[in-house]
């Protein structure tokens, strides 16, 4: 069983670590691509590492793209699972 999590209004996260956790809460997924450009954060992997050992329960999957030079490329996408983890948060957005 994963860490709960128990956000308290977060209408403008102050933090990389509560702005990957807001997404996730959000939208349940993401890739380093979404983080750099919504959020301005470069090491995804890093964070994501940090709150897997705070006892999150965050999986990888592999995902395969074709970049701008045509090549094959892997990136992760990190998906929250509320599956296996007691969700209790609370969220003000508007």
């Amino acid at each position: 069983m994963g860490k709960e999590i128990n956000i308290n209004i977060i209408q403008n996260p102050s933090t990389q670590r509560e702005s990957v956790l807001w997404h996730l809460y959000t939208y349940g997924k993401i890739t380093s691509w979404e983080a750099i450009k919504e959020y301005g954060i470069t090491r995804l992997s890093a964070i994501i590492f940090n709150l897997r050992e705070e006892g999150y329960n965050i999986i990888s999957d592999p995902l395969t793209k074709v970049n701008r030079f045509g090549n094959s490329v892997n990136v992760a996408v990190y998906t929250y699972n509320k599956k296996n983890n007691n969700v209790q948060s609370t969220f003000n957005l508007f």
